[in-house]
């Protein structure tokens, strides 16, 4: 039996129940890739739903404002595919009249859209034997041909991509790259693999090797970057506040946070309301007190965020225009978004 005829049987005996498996229609496909990038199914289930309910088209979803898409997308993070996905949408419903592409290369010319979502998408909706290559593909073929060429380098992706192109069951291509990716989450995981259950254990050349612990090989990682992160949160008599929306091209684009002073290091309050910053936001007299007696640390792919919420009091501010009973309906990081439930304000 062949290394796919093999793996399909697994498949279709073993595969996971799924909402995005019961259909071909593009859409919805595309909504779930994207948002099973770099996050597990468990995490993405709900929004999935509440996805598909609120926007049951993609004319609906384009139809959407952003900030509605960013508020939904809240606490899925990298939000720059939410961003992304709502710009496509628009295209989509007002540049090809609503219809999806149906060609590999067509679909990869979306914005947001990669080889492996584009390849996933015309294999799984249009029969189209494009190979799909993510962590788990990468894993499982490494694994079995014992490749040590590193996964993240140009090579290695070439590589993988041309051996996962011609292993493809062109007959259910579909089939095949759902198979391998529910085999590398369900069988081939990264710790502990379930070796004694794999269909492929006899000719695995890792598991011969004792190489399952080394395999696949990831080049150095990217140097992660510490930042000092100083939230000003304020209240006002009116029980007003201040949000801003972060606009560069940096993390959280779209979303609103209160007021930040960024240092070099954690702060104290001396050195906060001594700093320009402050001073520029707050000339008058305030009341300042600091919310988490310890910094808060929120881990990025490439960042450390050290976190400290000042609570800053106030009789008033002619930039606080936002009343608190609605501040939950503003998209913010979920940094913020615990931050909220931990202070207690309530709509």
């Amino acid at each position: 039996m062949t290394f796919s005829n093999k793996l399909i049987f697994w498949y279709l005996k073993n595969n996971r129940d799924l909402p995005w498996r019961k259909t071909k229609n593009p859409y919805f496909i595309w909504l779930s890739e994207i948002m099973l990038q770099q996050t597990r199914v468990a995490q993405v289930m709900s929004y999935y739903f509440k996805f598909t309910e609120n926007y049951p088209t993609v004319s609906h979803l384009a139809n959407a404002s952003e900030s509605e898409v960013l508020k939904m997308w809240q606490g899925l993070g990298y939000y720059s595919r939410a961003r992304n996905l709502h710009f496509t949408a628009k295209f989509i419903a007002n540049e090809l009249n609503g219809e999806f592409p149906k060609r590999f290369y067509e679909i990869m010319k979306l914005k947001g859209i990669g080889d492996y979502t584009a390849s996933a998408i015309a294999s799984i909706c249009f029969d189209e034997p494009t190979a799909t290559v993510d962590g788990n593909v990468y894993r499982v073929l490494a694994r079995y041909f014992g490749i040590e060429t590193a996964i993240n380098s140009s090579v290695g992706i070439k590589e993988f991509k041309n051996l996962a192109q011609n292993l493809i069951d062109e007959t259910q291509p579909g089939n095949f790259n759902q198979a391998i990716m529910d085999f590398g989450a369900l069988i081939c995981k990264p710790q502990n693999p379930l070796c004694d259950e794999c269909s492929f254990s006899e000719s695995c050349v890792a598991l011969q090797k004792n190489l399952i612990k080394k395999l696949p090989v990831k080049e150095k990682k990217i140097k992660v970057k510490n930042r000092y992160f100083n939230y000003l949160v304020i209240k006002t008599e009116d029980d007003k506040t201040v949000l801003n929306q972060r606009n560069d091209k940096g993390i959280w684009q779209g979303l609103y946070q209160f007021p930040l002073i960024e240092a070099d290091e954690i702060i104290c309050k001396e050195q906060l309301i001594t700093s320009k910053e402050f001073y520029d936001f707050f000339p008058d007299e305030t009341t300042i007190s600091l919310f988490n007696s310890k910094e808060i640390l929120h881990k990025l792919s490439h960042q450390h965020l050290y976190t400290q919420f000042w609570i800053i009091e106030i009789k008033s501010l002619k930039s606080a225009k936002i009343p608190w009973k609605i501040i939950h309906s503003y998209p913010v990081p979920v940094l913020i978004a615990n931050f909220l439930i931990d202070f207690r304000f309530e709509k």
